[in-house]
């Protein structure tokens, strides 16, 4: 099921302490174009569903990944999209978007799209696994 904009909205600026739902809007914008730059295939598609349809938008259509980032360009590469970011605040950004992400698409997926991705985004996710 589709979750409404701002209920997705609402989760991530909750979860990323932001004053205004702009900042949880352009971190939101930010992570998720760069997340379906990584995925492919049928875990894109069916997380595009499950996301509001102007964030579905932007996982499917992405900026083109040459490579999978690590966890921490990944990071750094929302730092450099969002104006004034750090690193610091980046990984607060990717982690308020990403854990709203993998409560809209639920376990099974999660670890779908975590097969996708290089090792330690399930932290990211808010989903740690066991080593």
């Amino acid at each position: 099921m589709r979750m409404h904009w701002d209920a997705f909205i609402s989760a991530v600026q909750e979860r990323g302490e932001y004053p205004t739902q702009e900042e949880a809007e352009r971190a939101s914008r930010v992570v998720l174009g760069l997340l379906g730059a990584h995925l492919v295939g049928d875990v894109r598609t069916e997380l595009a569903t499950r996301l509001p349809e102007t964030l579905a938008l932007v996982l499917l259509n992405p900026l083109q990944a040459h490579e999978p980032l690590s966890p921490e360009r990944f990071i750094r590469a929302t730092a450099a999209w969002i104006e004034g970011a750090t690193e610091k605040t980046a990984t607060w950004d990717v982690s308020a978007a990403l854990s709203v992400v993998a409560d809209v698409a639920g376990d099974d997926l999660v670890n779908r799209i975590l097969l996708q991705l290089p090792p330690g985004y399930d932290l990211l996710f808010g989903r740690p696994r066991p080593t």
